[in-house]
């Protein structure tokens, strides 16, 4: 079931009268509506694939109460490297397994010895990545004393499934979020108005924006063998905006979801094209993803402590895991790679920690501007070789920015200029909580509203669904 589908507003809405009319009864009856709702979404796109979530589910929650039910310190290490061995071998089979075994074959070639392809004709779970990490984060935590385990099997397994960041996040921490589905929730106007307006944003981003430009996208790299280099610049940017509107929009419509029902869930962007070096766009992109292995790798590895090549090489860790994370190719791990160099220099130079977040409050002058060119630029770089098929395709496509031509699609760029005008307006306030609209907040939903019926028959899958 996806955000941008009729199918999902008849979900949405049945969900939401179902949930608030057991406000007043137990509040265990609210969580097993989630729990039977977010069961129901999932299971649209295969259910067979339930059995893996209530799996994960079952394993962690044991796990993590027999770690905190023993002080032997060898006993919880084998507790918890079995939820590491599950949760990562999961991801093992059915995202990592088919491409080992063909850079293997590969390899063994190199020496003469051939060998029969032995590869699994599996499909991959949607949002797999998403919730294991999801659940691996509470393990962690409770093995670190971070929290205590949920007495409660049914508040956990909401947690673990609660559609609205399920299939694509945010990557929730339980400390954050397991302890509301303990609490009893009551309905709340201004939190639900909050929630329409990140919803409508959300859906905006992704059906007039990301959706808009995926088809000319797809014909500029498809072709680019063909295409000047000012187009396939054009190109590379409006990828830049594909992805971003794509995925930033399925992180408003999932925050705005949650809080229609009384849930507060994390910012995951924030407004990351704003930035004005490398280091501060990975504090405003995927905020989730980058502070999960910020806490959960950067930090165990040693961080930024030690000496300069342990802290050098524990970036290149995190940056090169990263982009693995995002799929078995070896484009994600060169795009990963790219930012670990692009990083390299912030760090020796002390100044990877400029820009901390909410400076926006301090301006932009000719400098700043200048700077958030430059760093969108190498974004954009980085993009490219995210979206190709190959690490040949992405080479190519750069070296082929200096052909000369004509410049074809330029007038698409109209849609990222109109994005990025609108996030300037509302830099200050991601959640849309500050807007004081009067009279004419319904007019301009009903008008985004309005582009977005008008630009839905160009609807495409989420991109990070594939993750």
């Amino acid at each position: 079931m996806v955000f941008s589908s009729p199918i999902y507003a008849v979900f949405l809405l049945m969900a939401f009268v179902g949930y608030w009319s057991l406000q007043k009864v137990h509040l265990k009856w609210q969580n097993l509506f989630v729990l039977i709702a977010s069961y129901v979404f999932y299971g649209w796109w295969d259910w067979r694939f339930l059995s893996l979530i209530a799996l994960s589910t079952i394993v962690d929650f044991v796990v993590a109460q027999k770690i905190f039910a023993t002080e032997n310190q060898k006993r919880q290490k084998q507790w918890l490297w079995l939820s590491l061995c599950f949760n990562l071998g999961m991801l093992g089979v059915f995202k990592y397994f088919n491409f080992f075994v063909s850079e293997l074959q590969e390899f063994l070639a190199l020496f003469g010895i051939h060998t029969d392809p032995w590869t699994l004709s599996i499909v991959l779970p949607v949002g797999i990545s998403f919730y294991t990490f999801q659940t691996l984060s509470y393990t962690l935590d409770v093995y670190k004393g971070k929290m205590e385990p949920s007495e409660s099997l049914l508040e956990f397994a909401a947690y673990v499934s609660f559609f609205p960041q399920l299939v694509a996040g945010p990557i929730e921490r339980a400390t954050h979020l397991l302890p509301q589905f303990a609490k009893r929730r009551m309905f709340d106007f201004n939190l639900a108005k909050a929630g329409i307006r990140l919803i409508v944003w959300g859906l905006f981003k992704k059906i007039v924006i990301a959706d808009s430009l995926a088809p000319i996208v797809n014909e500029i790299f498809n072709g680019y063998e063909d295409a000047s280099g000012a187009t396939l610049m054009v190109g590379a940017v409006l990828f830049a905006f594909q992805i971003y509107g794509d995925f930033s929009g399925y992180s408003d419509i999932a925050i705005g979801t949650a809080r229609l029902l009384g849930f507060d869930l994390m910012s995951n962007f924030k407004f990351p094209y704003f930035s004005r070096n490398i280091g501060e766009f990975w504090r405003r992109w995927h905020i989730s993803l980058s502070t999960w292995f910020r806490d959960y790798i950067y930090i165990p590895l040693g961080g930024s402590r030690g000496s300069k090549v342990k802290q050098i090489r524990n970036i290149f860790i995190i940056f090169l895991v990263s982009g693995f994370w995002h799929g078995a190719n070896w484009t994600f791990i060169a795009w990963g790679a790219l930012h670990a160099l692009l990083f390299l220099p912030l760090f020796l130079l002390g100044s990877n920690r400029k820009h901390l977040p909410n400076s926006d409050n301090e301006g932009y002058g000719f400098r700043e501007w200048i700077s958030v060119v430059i760093t969108f630029c190498f974004v954009c770089i980085g993009w490219i070789f995210f979206r190709a098929e190959s690490i040949a395709h992405a080479t190519h496509y750069i070296a082929s920015l200096f052909n000369s031509g004509d410049v074809e699609f330029a007038i698409y760029l109209l849609f990222p200029f109109v994005l990025v005008l609108l996030e300037w307006q509302l830099r200050l306030d991601e959640r849309l909580e500050k807007l004081k609209l009067g009279r004419f907040e319904l007019p301009l939903l009903g008008l985004f509203m309005a582009l977005v019926f008008i630009f839905r028959d160009n609807a495409t899958e989420f991109i990070y669904f594939q993750f």
